[in-house]
């Protein structure tokens, strides 16, 4: 419809400033986050409503506190209906308005006045003895409010009915936790795989989607998820980790504080975080962190495979104090890189990583070798026992790259439904992983083939 809207110059004025105070902001991992806005009032003396605009849109209004000396709550209430022209058709039903409608021929004026009867997919109006719909017939048409309907508001606005003992300006803190502000983190590696290396630079990531701009703000941001109240993955979430990216946890504790059991990782400097903004801010800057890439295929199952298929490519490092970043890794992605021929750096993965202590092992996948493939073959199946059965493994092993590779091979499900499965025999000694797999570290000659032979025997 061609219609707009005229208030009169006494009514709220929308376009008015931040009303915001000093902001402290703590953001927590899964989308809740809490706020803390200390407002310089004016409280008169007895009981009055003060209003509290610009606070979050997804603010948990029962999660409020409010605090101010010579003050106490009555009772409070978060007005979350947002000014529209649609919503203040759908609030002015029973209302007059006047409706201005311009001659195209002419230009001539003519107002009349009018009441909003009802407002179901389209407005109906009574003009006098008449009714008539509003449409869309090409005709300039204004339709003039002369007041916002009550709890209609152009923000997010709490409104606190609180009894004060005296009149006088002064700090009054509010506190609320609200959904939709969330962070993560992220991590870019520059991988040297001659000097076997990795350059790590690390990112916070924030993301609002409160529908409220926090401006100025000082920002704390916890590495963890407290129970409940979150909506997990609420902004940038990021993938599971994928299996075996932690393999061994950290035992070093971070020099970070931490609160309670989670890390605190505060900005330099304060932040104005805008509505539907995502933001990023450093955290971590490290250069020439020994890394290893190797080569690692899962076999499950004692089954015959009908083609050779590639291993994973995975970059090993540490994030230890001693030799490797020296921090507790946040929950995120990291995106690795490497530099071409020409000097350029290039992507060539990502995967996710949870919270990760310090100290801990990691071995992220970044992609599946060209040049590197496994086949296992079963070479002989046999019934030992009504409840034993031997089976013979052979894997072969080959690589067209130029220089020799390391290669883990895994052979799992040696616990899937059996209640006992022994290696027999093998060509090389494997370490067993856990109840369910075996591994063996292979080194593949350049251009050339490893074969690895073993004998199960499995007990059910």
């Amino acid at each position: 419809m061609a219609v707009s809207a005229v208030f009169p110059a006494a009514a709220q004025d929308p376009t008015q400033g931040n009303a915001q105070g000093d902001l402290a902001i703590t953001i927590y991992n899964g989308g809740q986050s809490l706020v803390q806005d200390i407002r310089q009032i004016n409280f008169p003396a007895g009981r009055t409503r003060q209003e509290f605009p610009d606070v979050s849109a997804q603010i948990r209004p029962q999660t409020v506190s409010f605090a101010a000396d010579g003050t106490a709550i009555v009772e409070q209430n978060f007005d979350y209906d947002l000014l529209s022209p649609n919503a203040l058709m759908q609030k002015a039903v029973g209302e007059t308005v006047t409706l201005l409608r311009i001659n195209p021929a002419t230009g001539a004026e003519t107002r009349e006045r009018a009441k909003i009867l009802a407002v179901n997919g389209g407005v109906v109006l009574q003009v006098g003895p008449r009714i008539e719909i509003l449409r869309d017939d090409g005709l300039p048409v204004r339709v003039i409010f002369d007041k916002i309907p009550p709890n209609l508001r152009a923000k997010p606005t709490l409104s606190i009915t609180v009894e004060s003992k005296s009149a006088g300006t002064r700090p009054a803190t509010l506190s609320y936790l609200t959904n939709g502000l969330g962070w993560a983190a992220d991590y870019v590696s520059l991988f040297d795989e001659k000097a076997g290396t990795i350059d790590v630079q690390g990112w916070v990531t924030l993301t609002n989607n409160t529908g409220t701009t926090f401006d100025n703000a000082k920002t704390l941001l916890v590495a963890g998820t407290p129970s409940g109240g979150g909506t997990a993955g609420y902004g940038r979430s990021y993938r599971s980790p994928g299996p075996g990216n932690l393999r061994r946890a950290g035992t070093e504790t971070a020099p970070r504080e931490q609160l309670g059991d989670y890390y605190l990782y505060p900005l330099p400097e304060r932040t104005t975080i805008a509505n539907a903004q995502t933001k990023q801010v450093s955290f971590l800057d490290v250069s020439k962190v020994p890394a290893q890439k190797i080569y690692q295929f899962t076999v499950d199952g004692f089954n015959n495979m009908t083609e050779p298929a590639s291993a994973a490519s995975v970059i090993k490092f540490t994030s230890s104090r001693e030799g490797g970043l020296g921090d507790a890794l946040p929950a995120g992605t990291v995106r690795f890189y490497q530099r071409d021929l020409r000097g350029d750096p290039q992507f060539i993965g990502e995967n996710a990583i949870g919270h990760t202590p310090m100290g801990s092992e990691l071995g992220l996948k970044t992609g599946d070798a060209f040049d590197v493939k496994v086949k296992a073959t079963v070479v002989s199946r046999e019934r030992r026992s009504p409840s034993i059965w031997r089976s013979s493994m052979s894997y072969l092993l080959t690589n067209a790259r130029p220089q020799p590779v390391t290669l883990d091979l895994i052979q799992d499900g040696l616990d899937w439904y059996w209640d006992d499965t022994r290696i027999i025999t093998e060509s090389q000694k494997s370490v067993r992983r856990d109840s369910d797999g075996t591994q063996w570290r292979v080194t593949v000659p350049a251009n050339g083939e490893a074969t690895i032979t073993a004998t199960f025997e499995t007990r059910y």
